[in-house]
């Protein structure tokens, strides 16, 4: 089994890829941390992947993304997918939470921690991952709300 860890580098998602690994060293479960890279520049920018005059590009957003998640957790698996535009109504939360939810299947996550201030309210943001990507009965969940 496997934990999966989104990450966007975000603080939150650097605080989940610390617990994953920490509980991994109980548990002795892989850990894979996972970036989605929609093909929105608008996206990587609302990230902080990109400066407003850099070129979008994924493979290199992903190899920025690695080389933190190799000084986070050194032993930590990396995955990185684009998500596929599968409607034209989906927004691209939708696409990274599909794509987040599939990769969970994929590699059979026991457990996925999600950085997220707001997966768990009794309203869930239109832009947050953490709530749809929770309600997978699949795996269990860890939210991490404090870096």
């Amino acid at each position: 089994m496997t934990l999966l860890v989104p990450f966007d580098g975000s603080e939150l998602s650097e605080a989940a890829l610390e617990r994953a690994t920490e509980f991994a060293e109980f548990t002795g479960e892989d850990v894979v941390a996972l970036t989605v890279v929609p093909d929105e520049p608008e996206y990587a920018l609302s990230r902080n992947w990109l400066d407003a005059d850099d070129p979008f590009d994924p493979d290199a957003i992903a190899d920025r993304l690695r080389d933190r998640v190799a000084d986070i957790a050194p032993e930590a698996d990396f995955r990185y997918e684009i998500p596929e535009d599968v409607s034209s109504m989906a927004s691209i939360t939708t696409d990274v939470i599909r794509t987040i939810r599939a990769v969970a299947h994929d590699v059979e996550a026991s457990v996925v921690f999600i950085g997220s201030e707001n997966a768990g309210r009794v309203s869930s943001p239109v832009s947050s991952v953490g709530a749809p990507v929770s309600e997978d009965p699949g795996y269990d969940v860890y939210i991490i709300r404090h870096a």
